[in-house]
């Protein structure tokens, strides 16, 4: 059926312009209902209706909601009806909302006369949801059954739980909010976008501090590369934003600017109302926020351009008033605020890890309105918490589905004739691969031999994934997607299916596998002669720990060729490793801990430092390599569209900090350029204290910019900071990295190994995906510290209190944060408890010292202090540490808990 509809309409050169608009209306769409006696039924899509016992509605019936109720409950969908009869058109002077509640009003009579004659014994009504008053007066005077959505839900008998699950509507939302206005209003977007246009405000995201819940930044995005952060502090600057949120701020006067604060302040809870502003909460804002240290640019939000939402996970904090069904949820992550909920199944959901979702946050409340989406377990459970660091660091971890699997070879699966004819049969080689203990998904593998012209041939073989993953099907949009493997204590989430990670692509000893293989002709000084690539078959000889590659090489009586390959390695490493550090390459330091697992229970039973061996150095070193080689392979062939991974040179004033703990030493750090940083980490030394210059490399790392993949033809700058190179990439981990097989493709093209694809020669699509694996790779890490932190908390639970020695890593104002070197983990000692009478405290921000009760904490100060786990407050628990030694009188030592990890104090990843 056509429906059309003509108009005229002026342009802007004075012309006319005739307009035809022409609907076509589908007459043949069955309505859905199993009951009908008119439509054709569709048995294929035919689904037997759910009976839903409601005490309100007592009769067989369908549910129509309103569009409303649908956007605010759900998510937007559209509803078909078959025929002319239900295509509204607008009316003149009509609002949109107007005509779509007018359009649920004539569908809604529209099923209810179709259905009149349905084969049931008791007869079928629609039922309208609708939240609109006036929309639910004019359903009524029309003869429609209408009720708001609330009063349906609630009369659920077999969900009372559905209740809890309800968005608010704007009523719900000021039935449960002060009238006191807590907030300055938020501006209207047209104003925003104004004031963005005419520079009067600066757009950029709002990250939340973890350590300071009155303290926030918006890293505002300026042209090009340019980039700035400014602070904001107070409840009222900060202004509803939330962690993520992209928001509208407008700067301060620079008289107003503060430094950040020192301070170590967590939100201590609710009060039993929303309004905060006592002489408590004034205290707060005036003292505890402002910063000692060199002011920064300061402003205040005006407005939210985009909000970040998502489930939140967490625990109740359940009201202390009888019989309430107010209750406060506690997010996991600090830097989110608490979200009041409603729930009646407060009893029920104590104790457990939920998960919340936001609806608004009106100005008259102290925290935003959500309500509850489902449960996740019992809190401390290993599941449960494993279940919610995945979720709150968004790490894809779904059963993959059969659309992917069904991209998987077929087993039994084994090296063709076609394969062989196109690769270089490289299984006569004596290669073998040197990973950690229990490693099962093997990326890569090496050999090196004797040249008859004095030099030696070295080879790296890399997993062949992108042989198995072909462009845009659904096992590569998977890999895409997840960017990454994530690697858990005792867990490991792939990224591509097991039959590929740990089977198909892993170069496990004694079976054929294809590689691409990086290998080069290198004389005695280790100097490139010749690079060439090539696919490949290999068979590995050896899968080796770093441990086992270490014993044979320093083994006298062992002569077999694997060992002789692992000499011939590991000399060339030592020379290649030499000039990077000449050339001005870092090596900085960060305490990683390994846990051994018991093999029944799965808790840990031991914790102790990784230790590095030189057959760590040597993998490091040839991967290094191939990954430059390859660099500038792709670049050579692809300048437009190759995927490179470069680390920015830090600004100078995320130095400060480590040149005050040299000067505290009396000794001086040259940052001007990489290798200026390298040699004067070099030269610190302090007699006596040999651990002095692993804690000076340890704050060294957390200086650092985060490394990132990027396109070249997007970006000018390419060069890696910590490791002196002007080009890099990721070729050598295909198997857990999807920018590796990205590499790979190109490269295949390159030396005409395989064809090319749209995708990959798009400038703007390989920047897309960058921005993709940059945020999953950085969702991973966070992910894998997480898992660290809890794991932890797992051994010292197990052993009880245990004293240890440390040394002051930081000094705030009213604690130190510090490492101890056994388990790698850090803790802070608090100097102030709420309960007690605070000792006298007195900080040297310049200085970067804290008097205590007369007795002076220096950076890197040698301590021993009391572990134990402090399980009072299950979601939060933490690694209490209480001072030993010195010993200061009358000082009450708070509980304290891990220092969480920070984007700048990541390990420093190539």
């Amino acid at each position: 059926m056509l429906k059309s509809k003509t108009f005229v309409k002026k342009t802007r050169s004075g012309g006319i312009m005739k307009i035809v608009r022409e609907h076509y209306l589908r007459d043949d769409i069955w309505c859905g209902s199993e009951f009908c006696t008119e439509c054709k039924q569709d048995e294929s899509v035919l689904q037997k209706d759910a009976c839903i016992e409601s005490n309100l509605c007592v009769f067989p019936h369908y549910l129509l909601p309103d569009t409303n109720v649908v956007l605010s409950q759900v998510k937007r969908k559209q509803l078909i009806l078959p025929g002319s009869e239900t295509y509204i058109e607008r009316e003149p002077g009509e609002s949109a909302n107007d005509r779509n509640d007018r359009a649920i009003r004539v569908s809604t009579k529209w099923y209810s006369d179709h259905l009149k004659n349905a084969r049931t014994e008791e007869g079928l009504r629609i039922v309208l949801l609708t939240n609109d008053r006036e929309n639910k007066d004019k359903s009524e005077e029309a003869g429609l059954l209408t009720y708001r959505c609330e009063e349906y839900i609630k009369s659920l008998i077999a969900n009372p739980e559905l209740v809890d699950r309800l968005a608010l509507t704007n009523d719900d939302k000021n039935d449960i909010t002060s009238s006191k206005v807590l907030f300055p209003e938020h501006l209207p977007l047209s104003r925003i976008q104004s004031g963005i246009k005419s520079g009067t405000f600066l757009q950029g995201t709002f990250r939340a501090s973890r350590d300071n819940y009155l303290e926030a930044t918006v890293f505002v995005h300026g042209e090009g590369d340019e980039s700035t952060e400014v602070l904001i502090q107070g409840l009222q600057n900060l202004n509803r934003a939330v962690h993520q949120d992209l928001v509208a701020v407008e700067m301060l006067p620079q008289n107003q600017w503060v430094g950040p604060s020192s301070v170590v302040l967590q939100d201590e809870g609710p009060k039993d109302d929303d309004v905060t502003g006592d002489d408590e909460e004034e205290k707060a804002l005036k003292g505890a926020v402002v910063g000692a240290g060199p002011r920064k640019p300061t402003a205040r939000v005006v407005g939210i351009i985009k909000r970040n939402w998502r489930p939140f996970c967490g625990m109740l904090f359940l009201s202390q008033i009888k019989e309430a069904t107010r209750h406060l949820f506690t997010p996991a992550d600090r830097r989110i605020p608490r979200i009041r909920i409603e729930t009646r199944q407060a009893s029920t959901l104590a104790g457990q890890r939920i998960m919340v979702a936001i609806d608004g946050w009106p100005k008259h409340s102290r925290y935003p309105n959500g309500h509850f989406v489902r449960s996740l377990g019992c809190a401390g459970d290993k599941e449960t918490e494993t279940e919610v660091l995945l979720l709150e660091h968004d790490v894809p971890h779904q059963d993959f589905s059969q659309a992917v699997l069904s991209f998987l070879p077929k087993m039994p699966w084994s090296i063709t004739e076609e394969d062989m004819a196109v690769r270089e049969d490289l299984r006569h080689l004596t290669v073998c691969s040197v990973d950690p203990p229990g490693c099962t998904d093997i990326d890569d593998a090496l050999h090196c031999r004797d040249l008859p012209n004095g030099n030696q041939e070295v080879g790296v073989h890399i997993a062949d994934v992108s042989h198995f993953i072909r462009p845009g099907n659904a096992l590569d949009q998977e890999a895409a997607s997840r960017g990454t493997t994530v690697y858990l204590t005792g867990r490991r989430i792939d990224m591509v299916p097991e039959l590929l990670s740990s089977n198909l692509c892993s170069l496990r000893c004694n079976v054929e596998r294809l590689a691409f293989s990086c290998i080069w002709e290198i004389n005695e000084k280790a100097e490139i002669i010749k690079t060439r690539f090539a696919k490949s078959v290999i068979n590995s000889k050896a899968s080796l720990t770093y441990a086992e590659a270490q014993m044979r090489i320093d083994d006298t009586s062992m002569n077999d060729d694997i060992t002789k390959s692992l000499r011939g390695l590991n000399r060339l490493a030592k020379i290649l490793k030499r000039q990077r550090i000449e050339k001005g390459a870092l090596t900085l330091s960060s305490p990683e801990v390994r846990f051994h697992i018991d093999s029944e229970t799965h808790d840990p039973i031991d914790l102790q430092t990784k230790e590095l061996k030189d057959t760590n150095s040597m993998v490091e070193e040839f991967m290094l390599l191939a990954n430059i080689s390859v660099a500038q392979k792709i670049y050579e062939e692809f300048s437009e569209c190759a995927l490179l991974r470069k680390h920015p040179a830090p600004p100078p004033s995320n130095y400060d900090i480590l040149n005050k703990a040299a000067k505290s030493k009396n000794l001086v750090i040259h940052t001007d350029s990489a290798k200026a940083l390298a040699d004067s980490l070099d030269a610190a030394r302090v007699d006596n204290f040999p651990y002095f210059n692993t804690l000076l490399r340890i704050l060294a790392t957390r200086c650092m910019m985060q490394a990132v993949y990027f396109c070249s033809g997007m970006d000018s700058d390419f060069h890696h900071y910590g490791l002196a190179s002007p080009i890099y990439t990721h070729f050598t981990s295909p198997i857990r990295r999807y920018s590796d097989i990205i590499v790979h493709r190109l490269l295949a093209v390159a030396i005409g190994a395989d064809s090319t694809y749209p995708d990959l020669m798009d400038k703007h699509k390989q920047s897309a995906l960058c921005n993709n694996l940059n945020y999953r790779h950085k969702m991973a890490q966070y992910a894998q510290r997480a898992s660290v932190a809890f794991h932890t908390q797992l051994f010292f639970k197990s052993r009880g209190i245990m004293n240890e020695e440390g040394f002051i890593l930081f000094v705030r104002k009213n604690a130190i944060i510090i490492l101890i070197p056994k388990f790698g983990l850090e803790g802070t000692v608090f100097f102030e408890n709420k309960n007690k009478p605070s000792p006298k405290l007195v900080f040297n921000d310049e200085a970067t010292t804290l008097t205590v009760e007369g007795h002076t904490f220096n950076m890197f100060d040698k301590v021993k202090v009391t572990i134990s786990l402090d399980a009072s407050n299950i979601q939060h628990q933490k690694i209490r540490m209480s001072l030993v030694e010195p010993v200061i009188p009358g000082v009450s030592v708070a509980p304290s808990e891990p220092n969480e990890p920070e984007a700048k104090k990541a390990k420093l990843d190539h």
